[in-house]
């Protein structure tokens, strides 16, 4: 069974698209939709051997993509790593800058070393990887470039540092949309709350704990679906987003909008998109089910 997206098989057809982190979760998913509706994707991560894998995924599924490791903080390897897509395909229409990563850790024992690193990881290479895309590309010829940030609102405890950089991402995301609309390029970001994906399994046991009590506080009482993040993504990257850019798309199932005054009631009737024909909960999720 292939994706089953709810766009057009054609919608992309012709372009080539970088995913960074695409070797796993939210990444891996949307490269799979992207190729499914006719992108060439090149699948971008710090471990050849996942992107890898993924681009053989989408091989055997009939798509077209290209593996390329490069650490998204390293300047050079950007440069390099997108000259390498011009000079293998010619074109660089879009930017997923989806490659990130955080921990918990209340913000008193967060070291500075920790801090940067979280930054460096979510703001400084998503910045250096927009940066060289519409320098040596998008400049002279547009393109449209999304950025993944959080549900950041409010402020975020345990995550100081993932919540400074995710909310600098937003920023960063609004100027550029400024900035570069003069030559067609669009910037925009989605902010996934609690989404069920491979990342929740790399937590520590208190953390996974704190996540299973996570939908007690959703107003649709449950988790999103990698597909419901990607088919956002995708919207932001078609044609019919063509006069949006400098904004956000949340996909966190309300969770910003519950107030302490307000008891949840039970809901049933709101089903997940379940598009990714690949998609596998968690094992945290299949521990408790």
């Amino acid at each position: 069974m292939p994706y089953q997206s709810i766009y057009r098989p054609d919608l992309f057809a012709g372009q080539t698209i970088i995913v960074t982190g695409g070797g796993s979760g939210i990444g891996r998913c949307t490269a799979h939709e992207l190729a499914s509706l006719g992108a060439h994707v090149v699948l971008v991560g710090r471990s050849i051997e996942k992107v890898e894998a993924v681009r053989s995924e989408i091989e055997q599924d009939g798509g077209s993509a290209t593996a390329l490791a490069c650490d998204i903080r390293d300047e050079a390897a950007v440069g390099a790593t997108i000259d390498a897509v011009l000079q293998q395909r010619g074109r660089l229409d879009a930017l997923v800058n989806n490659a990130g990563g955080q921990y918990r850790s209340p913000m008193k024992s967060i070291s500075t070393k920790g801090f940067e690193a979280v930054v460096r990881n979510n703001l400084t290479g998503g910045f250096i990887f927009m940066r060289e895309a519409y320098n040596r590309y998008m400049e002279a010829h547009g393109g449209a470039i999304v950025n993944m940030i959080a549900d950041i609102w409010h402020g975020w405890p345990d995550m100081a540092h993932s919540g400074a950089s995710r909310g600098g991402m937003l920023t960063l995301s609004e100027t550029a949309a400024c900035e570069w609309a003069g030559s067609g390029v669009r910037v925009n970001t989605v902010a996934p709350g609690g989404i069920a994906s491979s990342g929740f399994d790399t937590y520590t046991p208190e953390a996974k704990a704190k996540i299973l009590e996570f939908t007690d506080v959703v107003p649709l009482k449950r988790f999103g679906t990698e597909a419901e993040v990607s088919g956002a993504i995708v919207y932001l990257l078609s044609p019919a987003a063509a006069y949006i850019t400098g904004t956000c798309i949340r996909i966190d199932g309300g969770t910003p909008n519950l107030r302490n005054n307000w008891k949840l009631e039970p809901s049933s009737r709101n089903r997940a998109f379940m598009g990714f024909h690949r998609a596998e909960l968690p094992e945290l999720l299949r521990q408790r089910d």
